[in-house]
Formats: structure tokens, sequence, C-alpha cells
């Protein structure tokens, strides 16, 4: 299984739309992530006993409400991971090794890959890369935020140039979209020749 990762508004997104549609099985760590605490699910009964004032009346999750609490509180972020990661990966594992026993290759995106320990149980980590002023022109633009917020979401991550040296292949985002799919085309057929 390969892990994907990079930071905030890198391009993650974009490299694994293009692996899909080389014909890669991708489990987005995003998307399981809402789906171990939907409501009255195990994760979803913990999140509401660390943080109650995030259950609407609904029984969902104001995701809103504890974004704000895990981006300014190092503390409750740490807790929020605890309690998210190990159903995630437990999730991610059984599904992807199902997928590998039926001949597909996984990519399993995680932006949090090295912080939830992942690349132990990965068989190549690839990091999508964007230069620091294209990530933060990014991130301001599809979250609209300003520049001071932005930053906080950043910052609130392991450094990107720490995930590109520990990174296995690096997919330089900074360019175009067509020089980005040009890199991940020349690695999907490095992998699958």
């Amino acid at each position: 299984m390969i892990g994907l990762t990079g930071g905030i508004a890198t391009g993650k997104s974009t490299v694994a739309q293009r692996l899909r549609e080389l014909g890669a099985y991708v489990l987005d760590a995003d998307i399981i992530a809402r789906e171990v605490v939907e409501p009255h699910t195990p994760g979803w009964e913990r999140v509401k006993e660390v943080f109650p004032e995030v259950i609407r009346e609904d029984s969902t999750i104001d995701r809103k409400l504890l974004g704000d609490i895990i981006f300014s509180d190092a503390q409750a972020k740490k807790a929020l991971e605890e309690i998210i990661h190990p159903l995630v990966i437990a999730r991610m594992r059984s599904e992807g090794e199902a997928q590998e026993r039926a001949g597909r290759v996984v990519v399993c995106d995680i932006p949090l890959l090295y912080e939830s320990g992942s690349e132990r149980w990965l068989d190549e980590v690839w990091v999508v890369y964007a230069d620091p002023a294209a990530q933060l022109r990014r991130l301001m633009g599809r979250s609209n935020v300003n520049r001071e917020r932005a930053l906080q979401m950043i910052r609130a991550q392991m450094p990107l140039e720490e995930k590109v040296r520990r990174a296995d292949r690096v997919i330089d985002n900074s360019g175009t979209l067509e020089q980005c799919h040009a890199q991940v085309d020349a690695l999907w057929k490095e992998m699958t020749e």
C-alpha cells in the first residue's frame, strides 16, 4: 500500500484523483474520519464524551466549532487524534488489504500520515509538495480564510519540509496541473511496470 500525504492545500486531492484515473483504489482518510464519528457510532460516543460542546441537537458534530477548538489548543487536537486515528487506520488497513488481495494497487490518502505513525504499516510514502507561497494562496482561496488563519492552519501540521525529508517519493505541485499529472503518471508507470 502506498501512503499519500502532504501539507494542507498542497494538492493531495488532485494527485489522488489522478491516481484513481490511472486505476488505483484510493482510500481517503478524511472521508473515513467522518464515517467513524457518524452519530451513535463508537467514535461519535468518544467525541461526545471528550468534546460535549460540539454535539448539536440533531446529534451531528459541529465541525466548525470542533476545528476552532483543535486549531487553538494542542492538547485538544491530540485528544481528538487519539480518538480518530486508530479507527481510521484500522478501517484503511482492513479495506486496503482486501483490495490488494483482489489485485488492486491501493493508495491511502492520509493528511496526517506521519503524525498518526502510518508510515510503519505502509509500503511506501509519497508526499505532495507545493512551495509555501502557493500553499498559502490556495488555502486562503479554497477555505475563504484570512492570511493569519491560513498560517495557523498550516502551522498546526507537521512542517512540509519534514514530510518531504521522510518521503520515499515527492511530487512537486508548485506548477501547473499538467506538470503535476506528468509526475504522477511517471511514478505510476514506474510502479506498475
